[in-house]
């Protein structure tokens, strides 16, 4: 997580954008919190441009940070960086899942290959790299249809075919 987070380049998955928007929160709150106490300080006639420079200088990384995660965000979802500008749409990223696959802005970041081998696409084990699978089949596969016809036995009404198919 976090490699190269001031390039535009690349694909980010939501996790990673989400936790780039909280961490610009908070350190835009502190920044307003260090500023009022930096203006309380002064006195009447005193030049507030010092305020005005630690802001602007703490706010270009900060926002290039940001613009540039956000940019990537967008490449996952398919689209160019400049999406981002668009009102509410940085918060519609958060939600929004990638697309599957590799796109014209890189490999998807759900799709890791972890040592042994074993490669995770979307989030989803698809095997090692030799191709084996495994042994489990992933689910319940249990073929056996509990009809009341197939157990004639079976007359509490709550067993029937109906709720096992």
């Amino acid at each position: 997580m976090f490699k190269n987070p001031f390039s535009f380049e690349g694909r980010i998955r939501r996790t990673e954008y989400g936790i780039s928007f909280i961490i610009f929160a908070v350190a835009r709150t502190i920044m307003r919190l260090v500023s009022v106490e930096m203006v309380s300080n002064l006195s009447y006639d005193s030049d507030i441009s010092g305020v005005f420079i630690f802001n602007l200088i703490l706010s270009i990384p900060l926002l290039w940070f940001l613009w540039g995660q956000g940019a990537k965000r967008c490449h996952d979802i398919g689209n160019s960086g400049w999406w981002q500008l668009i009102p509410f749409y940085s918060l519609w990223m958060i939600f929004q899942d990638g697309q599957p696959g590799p796109n014209q802005y890189g490999e998807n970041p759900k799709d890791i290959q972890v040592s042994g081998g074993q490669t995770y696409q979307g989030g989803q084990n698809t095997g090692t790299s030799d191709g084996y699978q495994g042994d489990y089949s992933g689910g319940h596969n249990n073929p056996t249809n509990y009809s009341s016809t197939q157990n004639p036995s079976n007359t509490d009404g709550y067993h029937n075919g109906d709720l096992y198919k």
